[in-house]
């Protein structure tokens, strides 16, 4: 009985009845889905609306080979992409390059007392003589309560405010920063893109309106000053605004008046009243906010009675008073056609000196 694998005929002359001789040819899907031309559809063929009977398939390059299915991933992936990029170039709120650098100007004026610096009357009740207003320490602040503004909530104001007032009493009414050279306390509130720029002001402090420390906050030279009373009276005002959008700012007016003595004097000394005016110009962004930090970008310092001679740009340098009074220094004079001398360096004369 013969192979039931044979056709009725028998198997053809020189071939062994089976496809074992075909298997070398036989089209995987791979060879198929690759060919240049492609066969019409049975519809396609029953329509009559051809040419021939094959049409040719569209080139697609490399990508003729890639499965469907992930070909139109890919499209929806590089979509995502460009709408991504799309929105994140266009979008008004994105954050913008934080700033880095030298970014606080700084303006220092001494005030030249117009007469002889006499001590206070009462060594134990040195600010006897302030006009109204003042109040002690971080009371005298006056800080606001927050309220939103257009960009900003009242809880983001609230925090920026607290920053302020923080930093104000660590740089303006910490005994550690105003006679014993702390700065560690100050610098833990300022953002890392001015910590370059207050580390400078440290280590060489120079009035170049950029790197006087004196610009930070309020130090007095412990070798020839010491503080006369634990207290510092304080008067002035906040003021809330936006510099932009994406920045709240906060801008400070506050005089300190500060009561000191020579360095190593006994109690019952001379005592000097000194009187320092502060106005600060501080930003906000999100994550300054995030942080409890805070970008000081302008500062303009007034004390005295001080001598217009010597620099404030390490040290706040007062004028004590003696016994009998000290002789006012005299202020040098001015030659506007003198370029080699910072046009920024100005001197006053104090009210009531």
């Amino acid at each position: 009985m013969g192979d039931p694998r044979e056709p009725p005929e028998g198997a053809p002359d020189g071939g062994s009845g089976n496809d074992d001789e075909y298997r070398s040819v036989v089209f995987d899907e791979s060879f198929v889905r690759a060919a240049r031309i492609q066969e019409l559809s049975a519809s396609e063929r029953l329509s009559g609306s051809f040419g021939r009977a094959t049409r040719p398939r569209v080139r697609l390059g490399p990508l003729g080979t890639v499965p469907r299915q992930a070909l139109a991933l890919l499209m929806l992936i590089l979509v995502a992409f460009g709408a991504a990029v799309y929105f994140g170039v266009s979008s008004p709120n994105r954050q913008a390059a934080r700033p880095e650098g030298s970014q606080l100007t700084v303006s220092l004026v001494a005030l030249s007392p117009a007469s002889a610096v006499r001590p206070a009357g009462d060594p134990a009740n040195p600010f006897a003589g302030l006009p109204p207003g003042y109040s002690d320490g971080a009371v005298g602040l006056g800080t606001p309560s927050g309220t939103a503004t257009a960009h900003f909530s009242r809880v983001e104001v609230t925090k920026a405010l607290d920053t302020v007032q923080r930093y104000l009493v660590a740089s303006s009414l910490a005994p550690s920063t105003l006679i014993q050279g702390a700065t560690a306390e100050v610098r833990a509130f300022v953002t890392p893109g001015e910590q370059a720029q207050f580390d400078d002001s440290v280590t060489q402090p120079v009035d170049d309106r950029h790197h006087a420390l004196t610009g930070w906050l309020v130090r007095f030279d412990p070798a020839q000053v010491a503080l006369a009373a634990d207290s510092v009276k304080v008067a002035g005002a906040m003021r809330i605004d936006e510099a932009d959008g994406g920045t709240l700012q906060i801008t400070t007016d506050h005089t300190f008046v500060y009561a000191l003595k020579p360095a190593g004097a006994p109690s019952g000394a001379p005592v000097t009243v000194e009187t320092v005016r502060r106005q600060l110009t501080f930003e906000f962004d999100r994550v300054d906010l995030a942080t409890a930090q805070l970008r000081l970008v302008d500062s303009v310092l007034q004390a005295g009675p001080a001598p217009c001679t010597v620099s404030m740009a390490g040290f706040l340098q007062p004028v004590l008073a003696g016994p009998d009074g000290t002789p006012p220094p005299a202020p040098p004079a001015v030659d506007p056609g003198n370029h080699a001398r910072p046009a920024w360096q100005v001197c006053g004369v104090l009210a009531g000196g």
